[in-house]
């Protein structure tokens, strides 16, 4: 393998203590985020250029998927090099400028960093096919002698996530049947073996070069993953439960102990450097409890909190949840993280109003079942934003969203490059419709994403009307609501806060069995109102409001006016403050 070398120099790092605490972290999907280029493919020089954008946004870290060197059979998560960007996305010099400009803007940048497999034209898997079975070369993957006459069929009973069989048999270089390995994605990204201490090894090495670089921290991919079940039992998942895990009783390649020794040692390395670098992990675990095992102390320092991405939008569950997340982290010492939206689930803007079942990872198009009327779906994702980003923790944002994206579904078949739909003949559309490339003006070629109009996917028409350009200076705007949300979250210390539940019956002007419909919590100065139910619900009066997710109405449903006492409507919520407390921002 062609190890890590030095980095040619580094920069320095932002220096406020545990600032992964209570941090909010846009993920850039690079390939879609802005293209400087002109290629139709986001690089890093499209992310430098945009900088002031998410500045201005007021996000804290970015965290940057894949742009490393790659064949891009699974947009970038099929690493051939891990140690250099690929030319799609620029240089290595375009990183460090991209680091050092982030940095001058008080902003950090988090590396996706894909330990459980690598590319098949990753040197090692290359040098593997041409070694024989039992070579120290093959042990540096998982490969197994098949099962039945003649080692014919596969060593387990394993599908693959992105579906069929995640066994692949070799050719042996006399052009005989050979062994099996193991791919638990693609067949195209074999899994490393992790009880290989050269594999350890290398890991490392790859996480010393980032790290002189200047990177502030790592996002770990399927970090539930790596350690697999040494005896390979065959293993037959719930058709229900999402494809990365999270089932009630964990495959044999989900959550196994063996992953967090890992994990200490890399705590380890990252504290050897200044600038309190971070670990995040993607972890689809199946209790919030378990999930929190990632985070205890001397491990990882986040870990994505999946189980409040996937609660549906109803006020108990989403209490239950948010307890549940904060006892079950704070037990441990670590902040519950907040997500919504990201790279692998429908866009939140229409997730959060579908009304069929989707199961992670598969994706829908324009014959799902239960699609939902836009403004509808749109007006629940502003809701759910605003009483996300009031909860004590760290928060992350998936790009666009703050635009209000809606998932894309009328990606021709021609079009569609995710590895789910091929290798499920078309059955699963997968996750090609949060990845569109995110449109900047709205009158510019590729809606300014491309100088020259070009576009991996296909942007769908009327994305213009997205652009940042048209909701830059409109104060009723997505983005505008989101910058307003990330400011006042600042101003009041949100992210180091304590939540408090406060009884929506309490409240005046909620009537009796309407409380049901109410969430209502305070924290810091701050009270916040979200009302899921038919009827509005009155604002408790001498408050301000600082934020609120949709138009307030008057008791008669006209808009609202000083002399009428405003309410909350349907599937909205309110920031409120005491007026003394106004002058904080």
């Amino acid at each position: 393998m062609q190890t890590c070398h030095d980095a040619r120099h580094t920069t320095q790092t932002l220096t406020a203590p545990e600032w992964w605490r209570t941090a909010v972290i846009y993920q850039i999907y690079p390939r879609s985020f802005a293209d400087a280029s002109g290629d139709g493919v986001g690089d890093l020089r499209g992310i430098t250029r945009r900088l002031d954008d998410l500045a201005d946004l007021g996000v804290d870290a970015l965290w940057l998927s894949p742009f490393m060197v790659s064949p891009q059979k699974d947009a970038g998560y099929d690493v051939a090099d891990y140690c250099d960007v690929d030319p799609l996305f620029g240089t290595l010099a375009d990183f460090d400028e991209m680091l050092a400009a982030a940095h001058a803007r008080e902003i950090r940048i988090i590396v996706d960093l894909v330990p459980n497999h690598s590319s098949d034209q990753h040197p090692w898997f290359q040098e593997a096919l041409r070694a024989a079975p039992g070579s120290a070369e093959r042990a540096r993957y998982i490969f197994r002698d098949g099962r039945g006459p003649g080692g014919d069929q596969p060593p387990t009973n394993w599908d693959s996530i992105f579906g069929g069989p995640a066994w692949t048999r070799v050719t042996e270089e006399d052009g005989s049947p050979g062994q099996w390995y193991l791919h638990l994605f693609d067949s195209s990204q074999p899994d490393f073996n992790w009880e290989n201490e050269e594999v350890r090894e290398e890991f490392r090495r790859i996480l010393r070069f980032w790290l002189d670089r200047g990177v502030d921290g790592f996002r770990v991919d399927v970090a539930h993953g790596m350690v697999k079940d040494p005896s390979f039992p065959d293993w037959s998942p719930n058709p229900e439960a999402a494809s990365m895990g999270g089932d009630s009783a964990p495959a044999p390649y989900w959550e196994q102990p063996g992953v967090h020794e890992i994990y200490r040692d890399w705590h380890r390395l990252l504290a050897e450097y200044d600038g309190d670098r971070a670990l995040c992990g993607e972890a689809w675990v199946s209790t919030i409890e378990k999930t929190a095992l990632w985070v205890r102390p001397d491990e990882m320092h986040q870990t994505f909190n999946f189980h409040y991405l996937e609660t549906p939008w109803e006020p108990a569950a989403l209490r239950r949840i948010i307890d549940d997340s904060l006892r079950a982290f704070g037990a441990v010492g670590a902040p519950s993280t907040w997500v919504l939206s990201n790279h692998d689930v429908v866009r939140h803007a229409t997730r959060l109003g579908l009304t069929a079942e989707n199961p992670q990872g598969t994706g829908i198009g324009p014959d799902f079942p239960g699609l939902p009327e836009p403004q509808h779906a749109l007006r629940r994702a502003r809701a759910a934003t605003a009483l996300m980003l009031a909860l004590p923790g760290s928060a992350y944002l998936y790009q666009g969203e703050e635009l209000g994206l809606p998932e894309v579904l009328d990606i021709p078949d021609e079009a569609r490059q995710d590895p789910t739909w091929f290798r499920t003949r078309g059955e699963r559309y997968g996750r090609d419709g949060c990845r569109v490339p995110i449109p900047w003006e709205s009158d510019a070629p590729a809606a300014g994403f491309s100088s020259s109009g070009r576009s991996w996917l296909p942007q769908p028409e009327g994305w213009g009307t997205f652009a940042r350009d048209c909701q830059r200076e409109d104060a009723g705007s997505t983005l505008s609501l989101y910058r307003r949300l990330l400011e006042v979250r600042r101003a009041y210390g949100l992210g180091e806060g304590t939540l408090r539940w406060l009884d929506p019956g309490e409240l005046p002007g909620v009537a009796e069995g309407q409380s049901e419909d109410v969430l209502a919590l305070s924290n810091q100065d701050v009270v916040v109102l979200a009302n899921f139910g038919a009827t509005p619900i009155p604002l408790p009066p001498g408050r301000h409001v600082l934020a609120s997710s949709t138009e307030l109405v008057a008791e008669s449903g006209a808009p609202d006016r000083e002399d009428r006492a405003p309410l909350l409507p349907q599937d909205a919520v309110v920031w409120l403050v005491s007026p003394e407390n106004v002058p904080l921002i």
